[in-house]
């Protein structure tokens, strides 16, 4: 894969199985084998790639491997060794603008938003490049510039009608109420797929499923989920899914039990959370508190190095877990800094409920609901909001437009 394709490998990571609760030692899966050749590949690059004097090519292909890593793992350690990778290879060569355009797909990656412009500042020559108009369109997207992010996947749409970029209009359409033109797009977006990219067949069938689920058409979205396994096997964010619509569902053995095996090969603390919030509404508080807990700690110490990726599950968590509204309201202005969208000022007025501020609550809620995203879960937050403010009418317009959206919103759902 060449280097500038990796704003395709950061936006469209694979999906998971659809297998027995027990298929972890049923056969390898799709990714195993695909995270396995990479580590090899990065195995028998490190310790030359960058020899005195350095060897450019060979570089270049070891940070492009390591990206593709942590597109695949989503993991902050495997970040940094590829962090560290671009500054040495930066430092021995100068400034290399691929170099760049790579730390700033990671940076975006994991929510680092300035660290991101910063990145794109350094790119002047390769600035018009498909994958640079690509990156500012998403970066807009997440500062809550849906009108530029729009118009920029549009541009880039027109320069280099690829799936990726289908797909990502598509997802803004979806999140902006424009289900049909969302799956339009999504349609569009696997017609350019090759067959032997079957991976990315997969990441479209999971955002269709997402669509799905987020309107209460579970079996649908099931559906989309069987159709990406067959293409791409064992990837976690996947499993993570099927797991929810099973709670969604009521299936809740089935859900419990892929939830065990998705942590048991990742420990990732938002799939330990989302355990614990199966646990909570399945009426099961004593089961739910060790997996609360241990997302809880791992959350903090991921602040505690510096990372700023969980601000806004640690939001989540204080406002529908521990019901801690002074902590949550902490943590959305913390998440606010850093990227003001409909999602963070939808947080941060969910975590002012909390803590009955009703009125600054209704403050950010309008915000969020000016951004035009109809969303059900935003709509069920400002309906719960000007209720207890007294707003009566108010909330039951917000509690139709709610389920006009999805019928089963207090249904099971993870924390995203």
């Amino acid at each position: 894969m060449r280097i500038l394709a990796l704003t395709a490998v950061l936006f469209a990571i694979g999906v998971a199985a659809f297998p027995s609760p027990g298929y972890a030692n049923e056969k390898t899966t799709a990714y195993d084998i695909e995270l396995a050749r990479i580590r090899k590949d990065i195995a028998e690059l490190k310790d030359r790639a960058f020899t005195h004097p350095i060897k450019v090519e060979q570089a270049t292909k070891l940070i492009d491997l390591l990206s593709r890593q942590v597109s695949l793992t989503g993991d902050f350690d495997d970040f940094n060794v590829a962090k560290n990778a671009i500054d040495d290879a930066s430092r021995q060569i100068g400034l290399w603008e691929e170099f760049y355009l790579l730390k700033a797909n990671l940076d975006f990656k994991f929510h680092r938003l300035a660290d991101t412009r910063d990145d794109l500042n350094m790119v002047t020559d390769l600035a018009g490049s498909t994958q640079a108009m690509t990156l500012k369109a998403d970066l807009a997207l997440q500062e809550g510039r849906y009108g530029d992010a729009r118009t920029g996947y549009e541009d880039v749409i027109r320069k280099s009608r690829t799936w990726d970029n289908l797909a990502r209009l598509a997802y803004l359409k979806s999140k902006t109420g424009d289900v049909p033109g969302a799956e339009k797009l999504y349609l569009e977006a696997q017609a350019e797929i090759t067959a032997k990219e079957m991976r990315s067949f997969s990441w479209v069938e999971l955002q269709r499923g997402l669509l799905d689920f987020s309107r209460g058409r579970h079996e649908d979205a099931l559906v989309h989920y069987q159709r990406a396994n067959k293409a791409y096997s064992g990837y976690w964010l996947v499993e993570a899914c099927i797991a929810e619509v099973f709670g969604a569902q009521r299936k809740f053995d089935n859900a419990v039990a892929f939830y065990e095996k998705i942590i048991a090969r990742t420990a990732k603390p938002e799939l330990q959370q989302a355990l614990g919030d199966l646990y909570l509404f399945m009426g099961k508080p004593n089961q739910a508190k060790p997996w609360h807990e241990k997302a809880l700690a791992a959350y903090l110490a991921s602040t505690q190095r510096g990372e700023v990726h969980y601000f806004h599950h640690l939001t989540g968590f204080y406002a529908d877990v521990r019901e801690d509204g002074a902590e949550a309201v902490k943590w959305a202005r913390r998440d606010l800094e850093l990227r003001k969208n409909f999602a963070t000022y939808d947080a941060l007025a969910w975590a002012l409920y909390r803590d009955g501020q009703f009125t600054p609550a209704i403050d950010e809620i309008h915000t969020a609901l000016s951004s035009g995203v109809k969303d059900a879960h935003l709509f069920f937050h400002a309906a719960m909001i000007h209720l207890a403010a007294g707003r009566t009418e108010e909330g039951k317009q917000f509690l139709r437009q709610a389920a006009e959206i999805n019928p089963h919103v207090e249904t099971f759902h993870a924390h995203h």
